[in-house]
């Protein structure tokens, strides 16, 4: 994807050991202390969150259906996130026998409370990301400066390369798939979603390389609220607009694709149609349509939080960020440059 703030100004090696990609889930409510569901804390270094939760329900004595957990994260990192069993007769299993001690993996359990609901999807505040960048090639003035501008201004709000399987594979398969093809369940969630997004990162792509991905001064722009997926519009910029704009409350979007007619009008309508209206894409757009999802609109750029650098050697970048749900540190580093082994 087209870069917002210019060409690459570093190259660096990223996951030389798991713990250079720290992933710490913000959690969004506190414990009730009392139900039928145990709320656990859990860290965890290489193993995926499926893994974990198979062994949660093994540990438990419970089917997979009656885990919950908020989001997925890395399997080449550590990371912390919360995890819920449901209990109906309110007995937690022995503890001790939780842990998985080994080299390189394990699995731990830090914390456990009991809670009235089972743990959603979506369920958090966000994630806090400590990663470190290793054999790091580039001038030090130019990166600072390029993260000073990441901070002033965000980062264009991408969908990650997770959403597209190795070597972007999934979309293959998504329009397989819309041509015919028999898939599971599961797979077909997963095929809509990386063919939806797909289509959003192609129209943030234009707007980027038009560079008002962020301005929101094309004519026909549909707002949202920062924090939220609270929308409204089409609404043209005015001044007090560009002052919600500026303090990063408000931000233009664009579209998930799905029935219906699109929110945007004028200039906005006009691109957000003609990106997606030659060669694969009319038959994304009719297999997302049929498939019963409607149209929504998701922010077009993204302010990494809180984002902090140090040099603890002269070829070692360590940053520290912290996002909101459904967006990927993935796309703060492609801000900066190239790295290997993400």
């Amino acid at each position: 994807m087209p870069r917002a703030h210019g060409p690459a100004v570093l190259a660096a090696r990223i996951r030389a050991t798991p713990e250079d990609f720290r992933v710490d889930e913000l959690p969004g409510f506190e414990p009730s202390g009392s139900g039928e569901h145990l709320l656990l804390e859990i860290e965890k270094r290489g193993m995926n969150t499926a893994f974990a939760a198979r062994h949660i329900a093994a540990w438990a004595g419970v089917p997979e259906s009656a885990i919950g957990y908020a989001g997925l994260k890395d399997r080449h990192a550590v990371t912390r996130q919360r995890f819920s069993v449901h209990l109906p007769r309110r007995v937690a299993p022995d503890s001790a026998g939780f842990d998985i001690e080994g080299e390189p993996e394990y699995l731990r359990l830090l914390r456990h409370d009991w809670h009235s609901r089972k743990l959603p999807r979506g369920a958090l505040a966000g994630n806090r990301f400590v990663l470190v960048l290793r054999d790091a090639q580039g001038d030090r003035a130019a990166v600072e400066a390029r993260l000073q501008a990441m901070a002033a201004r965000g980062v264009p709000n991408y969908f990650g390369e997770q959403r597209f399987g190795r070597g972007g594979d999934n979309l293959t398969h998504a329009l397989a798939m819309f041509a015919g093809r028999r898939v599971g369940r599961e797979q077909r969630g997963l095929l809509l979603s990386a063919a939806r997004s797909a289509a959003f990162n192609r129209v943030l792509a234009a707007r980027v390389e038009a560079g008002d991905w962020d301005t929101g001064m094309v004519e026909g722009e549909v707002w949202m609220l920062d924090g939220s997926r609270s929308v409204f519009g089409p609404e043209p910029l005015d001044a007090a607009l560009a002052a919600r704009v500026a303090a990063f409350d408000i931000h233009p979007t664009g579209p998930l694709w799905g029935r219906g007619e699109l929110r945007s009008a004028g200039r906005v309508a006009a691109l957000e149609h003609a990106m997606l209206a030659d060669g694969a894409w009319p038959r994304v757009r009719d297999g997302l349509e049929k498939a019963g999802l409607k149209q929504e609109r998701r922010a077009l750029r993204l302010r990494p939080d809180a984002l902090a650098w140090a040099w603890p050697s002269p070829d070692t970048l360590r940053l520290e960020f912290a996002l909101p749900p459904g967006t990927y540190a993935t796309v703060v580093l492609a801000e900066l440059g190239d790295f290997n082994g993400t």
